[in-house]
């Protein structure tokens, strides 16, 4: 009875500890600290008796707190790798453009303005495109078989006034050149390539101003005008124009440039009709050209690389190759304003009617 009476006390004694709203206040305020706490734990003694102990451990909060912590450490850590090789690469990158641009720089060459080269365009064979005027994707076989015999024939009077138009300026053109047909045929193309300049420009204000599609028409006719002008810089390369053949080019272009503008602006349908005659002649002039050509009044010279690339012609193509191709082209030219002004001639607008694109 004795001992069970101590044992009661001594259980007494450790409830209002064990049990009593100060320690687990202690407890709950040992969790929110981020230190380590003192726990208390009961422990059965050797002689059978419990016996209050003290362990320092680590709250869960913090626990947790040092988790997270570290896996935003963990994660920050990889971030921060992967951010720091990203750099690495774009500096070696615009190690290899400065270098790039630097030899660029000392060997004369330009660079484009945000500091990186131009891309390299190769050949089939590898070797590099020297052409920055046109790449490979742009040049083309012309179309041989074409008929070269076309004519329309005059029947109103705004094709009659075309025509005979075109056949005044003839007379002024013969007198002048007479059988120098290659510096007969680069005056021709300072003005053959005006015209699809100028309709194609039209075009496109007018279909800014009408919120309108064009029929493919404004690339069909910028197509016309930069074929022609690769015409001038092909029969460059052949003629040698004299200082007052260059002037009359000034004051022909710049004549013909406003009038064809006025032209176009007043009546299409007459302006496109003038450009197809304009063909017809140009057709007949080249023709002139192959025949002098055969008859060996003019020196049938290696075709200009520009040429050979353009219009994919083989490896020792001469001019009669050149003249050619350049005549072919000049009846797709014919077909295609005859059929512009014949649109307009039916009252209808050219973006009504699929225009021929890529035909150069």
């Amino acid at each position: 009875m004795m001992m069970m009476r101590q044992s009661g006390r001594r259980v007494a004694g450790l409830g209002s500890r064990l049990f009593s709203t100060s320690v687990i206040k202690g407890v709950h305020e040992s969790s929110r600290i981020a230190k380590p706490s003192l726990l208390a734990r009961q422990v059965v003694g050797a002689n059978g008796g419990i016996v209050d102990t003290f362990v320092r451990a680590r709250p869960m909060v913090e626990m947790f707190r040092v988790r997270q912590y570290s896996s935003t450490v963990t994660l920050q850590g990889e971030t921060e790798k992967e951010k720091n090789k990203e750099e690495e690469e774009e500096k070696k990158v615009q190690n290899n453009v400065n270098t790039t641009a630097d030899s660029e720089k000392e060997k004369g060459n330009i660079v484009s303005y945000w500091g990186v080269p131009p891309s390299k365009v190769a050949n089939k064979d590898g070797t590099d495109w020297k052409w920055t005027c046109f790449r490979p994707w742009e040049t083309y076989q012309a179309d041989l078989s074409i008929d070269l015999n076309k004519h329309h024939v005059p029947i109103t009077f705004l094709d009659k006034l075309a025509y005979w138009t075109v056949k005044s300026l003839r007379w002024p053109t013969d007198l002048f050149f007479q059988r120098r047909y290659g510096c007969r045929a680069m005056m021709l193309e300072t003005v053959a390539a005006v015209p699809g300049m100028v309709g194609g420009m039209l075009l496109h204000c007018k279909s800014l101003r009408r919120f309108e599609h064009s029929g493919g028409w404004i690339k069909a006719l910028l197509e016309e005008a930069e074929n022609e002008r690769m015409h001038l810089m092909t029969f460059m390369e052949v003629a040698n124009p004299r200082w007052y053949e260059r002037a009359l080019v000034f004051t022909v272009q710049g004549v013909f440039f406003n009038a064809y503008f006025l032209g176009y602006m007043i009546s299409p349908k007459f302006a496109h009709r003038v450009v197809g005659y304009l063909e017809e002649e140009a057709i007949h002039s080249y023709t002139e050209f192959l025949k002098e050509l055969d008859k060996g009044n003019i020196e049938n010279v290696p075709a200009p690389a520009i040429a050979i690339d353009y219009w994919q012609l083989p490896a020792g193509s001469n001019l009669r190759d050149v003249v050619m191709v350049v005549r072919a082209d000049e009846a797709h030219h014919r077909d295609v304003n005859h059929f512009a002004s014949d649109i307009h001639y039916q009252g209808r607008e050219l973006r009504e009617s699929p225009a021929p694109v890529g035909y150069h």
